[in-house]
């Protein structure tokens, strides 16, 4: 049987180590900064930039060699330094694991403990989807990106040649992948374990808030849109509506002035 989610959240852990989220704007980080909120963690959190041309700034390879957000140091008794965690997945997986582990699904089927196909469909529904918003989803939202960037930037004089190319990208590749994804997503809503409003089952785990940044991001564009994806739309809006991440939004605007959520 599935715990309540009030119990499961009673079984948040004690924290142990001071975390800090080094933030940047308009990045993936907003998840991590909504991950700590949710698992009612302390942490310190340093702010950063992108500079006008829109790369993060330097400052960041101070504390991982690739200069990018989010990035997670830890520090804790036993350690000689600190713990730096890149990437948004790792950083998910390592924090539900210490800190948040009633946002992974029940893993295993009763009496199916440690055998090959023994999981739960939600815990494999949970391990698929944490994956698959870095892995296949927020490739192609870089590409439109970088798309869009060509078609506004890209010298007046050449800009005939440039939007050919790209409108046959978008048509050819961009516009067919896109509704593949949101017709699978779509569906999966429709099938959610349990009749869930979560992509897992009932409850949010940490793949629907790896999910939020692809998901905000080609909202009402990239072919989203109430009206023919009307689970889609309303999901990303359940996410939106929780309490952790409206505090992680408002934490933000306290500091900033402002929160943009887009790419």
């Amino acid at each position: 049987m599935m715990e309540d989610q009030s119990a499961m959240e009673d079984n948040v852990k004690q924290q142990d180590g001071q975390i800090t989220l080094h933030w940047l704007n308009k990045s993936r980080s907003q998840r991590i900064l909504w991950l700590l909120e949710e698992c009612k963690l302390k942490y310190e959190l340093k702010l950063y930039h992108r500079q006008p041309i829109g790369l993060a700034p330097p400052e960041l390879k101070k504390i991982h060699p690739l200069g990018k957000s989010p990035v997670i140091s830890i520090e804790a008794d036993g350690l000689t330094k600190p713990l730096v965690l890149a990437e948004s997945g790792v950083i998910v997986e390592y924090l539900i694991d210490h800190y948040g582990p009633h946002l992974a699904p029940k893993r295993w089927q009763e009496g199916m403990d440690g055998k090959v196909g023994g999981e739960t469909e939600e815990w494999l529904r949970y391990r698929y989807f944490m994956h698959y918003a870095e892995g296949t989803l927020m490739p192609f939202l870089v590409i439109a990106l970088l798309m869009g960037n060509i078609r506004s930037k890209a010298p007046f004089f050449i800009r005939p040649i440039s939007n050919a190319i790209v409108n046959n990208i978008d048509s050819l590749f961009l516009t067919p992948n896109f509704k593949s994804n949101w017709d699978f997503l779509e569906a999966q809503l429709g099938t959610s374990p349990n009749e869930g409003k979560y992509l897992c089952g009932k409850y949010l785990t940490g793949a629907d808030i790896l999910m939020s940044f692809p998901l905000g991001a080609a909202r009402g564009r990239a072919g989203v849109t109430k009206e023919k994806y009307p689970l889609l739309w309303d999901y990303l809006e359940r996410l939106e509506a929780g309490d952790s991440y409206q505090r992680a939004v408002q934490k933000i605007i306290d500091i900033e002035g402002s929160y943009d959520a887009a790419l």
